[in-house]
């Protein structure tokens, strides 16, 4: 049974884009089909230009689609990756949340898997309550929120985080690290698994 995989994020200077390619590998390995997508910039052009990094990572990624509600509504399973703005989502990705009221409406929200990820500038920089901050929406659409919980003691012990996955860049000069990329690929493969279970349930 094939799942279908939603992986919506904004990224400023890279560190969430990294994040979100590798749940993109992750779930192409479980055999799933597979939408990757940017949320659409807010910042003005000139804020953009005024950081190297930034406007640089714009650059790369001008070819990345520009996410649309039916990407959600076309999911089973959603993954969502966001940078802490003050331990909270990034208004990139929360003005894009809150175009999905439509689909809300109609039901179309509720009974899909979602799982989320987070880069932060600073150790302890807000990764937990930005994820629990994300998961709000979820609560409101009636969406089954996966968390990586401890899992995979081999994995989750080392990264640490049971809400999700999460990195810390130091402004952009830390690269995503393997322990950060396995975070990553087992929670997107164990939310993939639970989504299966579901569909083959509603199916029978």
């Amino acid at each position: 049974m094939t799942v279908n995989v939603a992986i919506i994020y904004y990224s400023a200077t890279g560190s969430v884009h990294d994040m979100a390619q590798t749940a993109e590998e992750a779930a192409k390995a479980t055999g799933a089909n597979v939408r990757l997508r940017k949320v659409a910039e807010l910042a003005p052009p000139e804020a953009i230009a005024s950081n190297e990094a930034w406007a640089a990572h714009a650059k790369a990624t001008e070819d990345v689609e520009v996410a649309t509600p039916e990407d959600i509504d076309w999911a089973d399973v959603v993954v969502f990756g966001t940078p802490t703005r003050y331990g909270n989502v990034a208004s990139q990705l929360k003005q894009y949340l809150d175009t999905l009221g439509p689909l809300w409406a109609q039901g179309k929200l509720a009974d899909k898997v979602y799982v989320g990820f987070v880069s932060t500038a600073t150790k302890r920089g807000g990764q937990e309550t930005t994820l629990l901050a994300l998961y709000n929406s979820v609560y409101h659409f009636g969406g089954i929120i996966v968390p990586p919980g401890y899992t995979d003691p081999a994995v989750k012990f080392n990264d640490g985080n049971p809400y999700g996955a999460s990195h810390i860049s130091a402004q952009g000069a830390i690269p995503v690290a393997e322990e950060e990329r396995a975070a990553v690929s087992h929670m997107v493969t164990r939310a993939i698994t639970v989504a299966g279970y579901l569909k083959a349930g509603k199916d029978a």
